[in-house]
């Protein structure tokens, strides 16, 4: 009896410590994957941060934590900052152009849960995320932390263990930096699902005259194969270079194309399927003015098109290719 009452409340306290993580889950996961911008980087900080807090936890020296909520987050964009330098090195040696790891939503952005629209809105759009990829790993989490998640200053202070002044620094530089490369602006979703229908159609189609009517002059177009599949080596700029890259591409199409329209880091966007396997990942970017694209996401990288496996098919809005 005497060993099996303290086996007991270790156990509950295992328990309500697992409680406490899952609960903080989705927070966790939304920080650091905007720190990261991978989905494998970011579960293994995850798992990092569980391990720290499960040890503290466990460990009867410890005081017990009064804001579960703030340490946790402190220990995840801790470990995330530590992992950055990791994901950088690779960078170094990356085939190609670079983009975020897609998060491919079940349900197209006009079916989504409101909480989850709120959570992965322009906080964690591609075009943004592309962005915060030109800022230092402090500036970032600063601007993750303020600009998305509403920290104050003293709040980011004590969780990166520098000074309310010196966060205060970056957060200026940062948000300067981020509003200098994309000003404030959302397309109305009913028009980004129109234009992306329409640029789509255009570009698997292999139609040149719709392109050059849609793109923007000074429209880039990024492609991210990750060395593994077919994509440009540098980022094309300029409208007839696009689109004659994009008609390039659509020459030599797989057989069984499959469109279907989904909520990728939550804007509307359209994945790509070839025999049931996720091809590509599309995601466009508006101009102010919402009738133009600015800029075109494409993943086709295999590493990073795991998270986007097939869901019900959406006859009724699937355009011809």
């Amino acid at each position: 009896m005497t060993d099996r009452a303290p086996r007991q409340t270790e156990a509950a306290a295992t328990e309500a410590a697992t409680q406490v993580f899952v609960d903080h889950r989705e927070l966790l996961f939304s920080v650091v994957y905007n720190i990261l911008a991978g989905v494998a980087d970011t579960e293994d900080v995850l798992q990092e941060t569980w391990l720290s807090w499960a040890g503290r936890d466990r460990d009867p020296r410890q005081a017990p934590v009064e804001n579960p909520r703030a340490y946790l987050v402190r220990i995840a964009v801790n470990h995330a900052l530590a992992r950055r330098a990791l994901v950088d090195r690779r960078r170094e040696t990356y085939a190609g152009p670079w983009l975020p790891e897609p998060l491919v939503a079940d349900s197209p952005v006009e079916n989504a849960d409101a909480g989850e629209r709120a959570l992965r809105g322009e906080a964690v759009s591609m075009a943004l995320l592309v962005v915060l990829e030109t800022l230092s790993p402090l500036e970032r989490a600063v601007f993750v932390l303020n600009e998305v998640f509403g920290y104050a200053h003293t709040e980011i202070a004590e969780i990166l263990d520098r000074s309310a002044s010196a966060v205060r620094q970056l957060a200026h530089r940062a948000r300067s930096h981020v509003r200098s490369r994309r000003p404030r602006y959302e397309a109305h979703p009913r028009i980004r699902r129109q234009v992306t229908e329409r640029f789509v159609a255009a570009a698997l189609g292999g139609d040149l005259a719709t392109l050059l009517e849609i793109l923007a002059p000074d429209v880039t177009l990024w492609t991210d194969g990750g060395g593994k599949a077919r994509s440009a080596p540098r980022p094309v700029r300029g409208r007839d270079k696009v689109a004659r890259t994009l008609a390039g591409f659509a020459a030599r199409p797989p057989a069984d194309l499959d469109i279907r329209y989904r909520s990728v880091n939550g804007d509307e966007a359209a994945v790509v399927y070839a025999d049931e396997a996720p091809f590509a990942v599309m995601v466009m970017d508006l101009t102010a003015e919402g009738g133009e694209v600015s800029d075109v996401y494409i993943v086709t990288s295999p590493e990073k098109l795991s998270g986007a496996q097939p869901a019900p098919i959406d006859r009724s809005r699937r355009p011809g290719v």
